[in-house]
């Protein structure tokens, strides 16, 4: 038990070690590539390797200058608005969505084939349609979201539904259960892992496809930060946004792993 928990710590310290170790010798080699010690300057502020006094990006991260000059708490927070949002449409469609097609072959028959051409386009080949359609920069972030993230809800949840035991379904018609009876005691019960597996993998692809949106439709958010930055040549807050969206990213999936834990029938019987 101490020799896991021991691996489980140092062994993420020596990976640490090495992404520093390269991270170093690509600032050595490449001229102007930001090294590991400045970024961190810029990033919580000080003196950095040039002897300069440097504000950091989360010195004031709450600061507004106007509506297009914010802090990076603010770029974060209308990200993950945009997020959600996109996010709440394709649990509310897609869930069910996937319930019907799990549960009728027709349904499976009438929207299968639409699933497998949409589910693989890029969602950068929405971005100027939606653009045009909406006419707004939330809008189109939003519905970029919905349309690429509800296929894992839709699939997932389908596979949750044909999951389920024949021996159940039998019950079910010989207690004369109603159909919305058999979707809450049947059905439901077996498919919600899977359901939030989808709502895992949603999740990820959204956090996913709205930095590349941010960048191509301005405005405020994380994304647009990170190109904003590039265009002013400040490549260590490149680095730094490219950490912030990998540690929420984690964040995110760490707390949907848990509901979803939760909501385990199967991991709360092994309790």
């Amino acid at each position: 038990m101490r020799y896991a928990a021991v691996r489980r710590w140092l062994l993420p310290l020596l990976g640490a070690v090495v992404i520093l170790a390269v991270w170093s010798s690509l600032a050595h080699h490449i001229e102007s590539f930001p090294s590991p010690y400045d970024t961190y300057i810029q990033a919580f502020g000080g003196v950095n390797s040039n002897a300069e006094e440097i504000t950091g990006v989360f010195s004031d991260p709450f600061y507004v200058a106007n509506e297009d000059d914010k802090g990076i708490f603010w770029q974060i927070l209308s990200s993950l608005e945009r997020v959600f949002g996109g996010f709440a449409l394709a649990i509310l469609v897609g869930v069910p969505l996937g319930l019907m097609i799990g549960m009728s072959e027709v349904m499976f028959e009438l929207f299968n084939p639409y699933i497998q051409i949409f589910k693989p386009v890029s969602p950068l080949a929405w971005l100027p349609l939606l653009l045009f359609v909406f006419q707004d920069i939330n809008m189109t972030a939003i519905a970029t979201i919905f349309i690429t993230s509800i296929w894992p809800i839709i699939i997932n949840t389908a596979l949750g539904v044909r999951s389920v035991s024949q021996d159940y379904l039998n019950v079910a018609r010989v207690l004369r259960f109603s159909p919305l009876e058999k979707v809450r005691k049947i059905i439901l019960p077996v498919a919600v892992p899977f359901i939030f597996t989808g709502m895992r993998l949603s999740l990820g692809i959204a956090w996913l496809v709205i930095v590349a949106a941010e960048m191509l439709t301005g405005g405020i958010g994380i994304g647009f930060w990170i190109w904003n930055e590039y265009n002013s040549l400040n490549y260590h807050n490149i680095i730094i946004g490219i950490m912030i969206v990998g540690l929420i990213g984690f964040g995110l999936d760490i707390i949907i792993g848990r509901i979803a834990d939760y909501f385990d029938y199967t991991k709360k019987g092994k309790r």
